[in-house]
């Protein structure tokens, strides 16, 4: 298994055999690699740990319907009140350990201004789960057979 030769007669024909010396070399380094490796990825630290048990705390946040009309009258729960009530039943909200929901409805014409002074109120007072209601609009249930790719004659 000669690889060089000084006869002239050979030395142009390619070698056809396949050098395994760099491939063994390689499964080598990497067996090394993964016996170096392989320790530490089993690293635990064996310990005897202490037995409890937990009631697990549920408290449902409260929810509050906030409407506001089309003449801008807030409504809390259905009951109607100023926007001074409301900062103040803001205020008193705030102050409790779990924050409520807010669902904030409004009336599509009421002016934006009576929804930002709302929002405002609630962000004074610390509250930040709120949420804004809407219908969803009406989904169409046939649709016409131009739309459907179909021509009619």
């Amino acid at each position: 298994m000669a690889f060089a030769s000084f006869d002239s007669k050979s030395s142009n024909a390619p070698v056809s055999e396949i050098n395994m010396v760099p491939l063994i070399d390689v499964m080598l380094v990497l067996l090394v690699i993964f016996i170096v490796t392989a320790p530490l990825l089993s690293h635990s630290v064996k310990l005897d740990l202490p037995k409890a048990s937990a009631q697990v705390m549920s408290a449902q946040a409260e929810k509050i319907n906030l409407s506001i009309d089309a003449n801008g009258v807030r409504y809390w729960n259905g009951a109607a009140l100023s926007r001074e009530e409301a900062a103040a039943r803001f205020m008193a909200e705030g102050q409790k350990t779990t924050q409520p929901e807010i669902h904030l409805r409004a009336d599509k014409t009421v002016p934006y201004g009576a929804v930002a002074e709302t929002l405002a109120d609630a962000a004074k007072a610390g509250l930040s789960k709120i949420g804004f209601v809407t219908d969803p609009a009406p989904v169409p249930t046939a649709m016409p057979a131009t739309a459907q790719g179909k021509q009619t004659p």
